[in-house]
């Protein structure tokens, strides 16, 4: 098996990497991770990951940067349909546009927009930053078997996804209201938080996901 990082510039590439190998050798999978920023290689994967920390903007300027990245992705994940995982400002990159400063597009894979955390609590500090218990709203979801009451998770971040359709949504968090944890859709899923940094339960999640051939009925592209 083979796993593509991609990198763009931006990210916990190490630590994401250093954890999908403990996953993979854990479950006693003969896997590669490969961290690269080469169309050609993310052709030749067989799983796909796209982390991302910073500003949307800048994200999605590195990733369009990359020759040729769009379309291998575009080739990959969309047509090719294999199991992609977004991770942070990588899930927030799936939506169509994202709101900071100013206007930026995505790659428009799930409708929606990405926009300020807005807490009905105003002694809630931006950005949110620590552990949260998330709710799985789509408990039939291959890569959440396993997650259920209590399982908590790591998350950095000051904006969150909005999407048009809630089906979209397959777990949420509460930070002076809810905001989707994981969105996905077919062979796509993706984590506001880090699993790399969420102990047993980010670990819970990549070992699903690499176990995962990417077909999901609740919710096909």
């Amino acid at each position: 098996m083979k796993i593509a990082v991609i990198d763009y510039g931006s990210g916990n590439l190490r630590s994401v990497a250093k954890a999908l190998e403990r996953t993979a050798r854990e479950a006693d999978l003969d896997a590669a991770v490969l961290v690269t920023g080469d169309a050609a290689v993310v052709d030749a994967a067989d799983r796909i990951v796209l982390p991302g920390v910073g500003a949307f903007g800048d994200c999605a300027a590195g990733l369009r940067a990359l020759p040729g990245m769009i379309a291998a992705l575009e080739r990959n994940v969309v047509e090719a349909r294999k199991p992609f995982l977004g991770i942070c400002v990588g899930m927030q990159l799936m939506a169509t546009r994202g709101i900071e400063h100013g206007t930026h597009e995505g790659l428009g894979w799930i409708g929606g927009e990405v926009a300020p955390l807005e807490p009905s609590d105003p002694s809630l500090k931006i950005p949110h930053m620590g552990w949260n218990e998330i709710v799985v709203e789509a408990e039939a979801h291959p890569v959440l078997a396993g997650f259920g009451p209590g399982d908590h998770v790591y998350f950095v971040h000051s904006y969150a996804f909005r999407c048009e359709n809630g089906s979209d949504v397959l777990a949420t968090a509460d930070y002076g209201g809810p905001f989707p944890a994981i969105v996905g859709r077919g062979n796509m899923i993706g984590t506001q938080f880090h699993p790399e940094k969420s102990q047993s339960a980010g670990l819970r999640l990549l070992g699903n996901f690499l176990a995962w051939n990417g077909s999901w009925n609740g919710n096909p592209n």
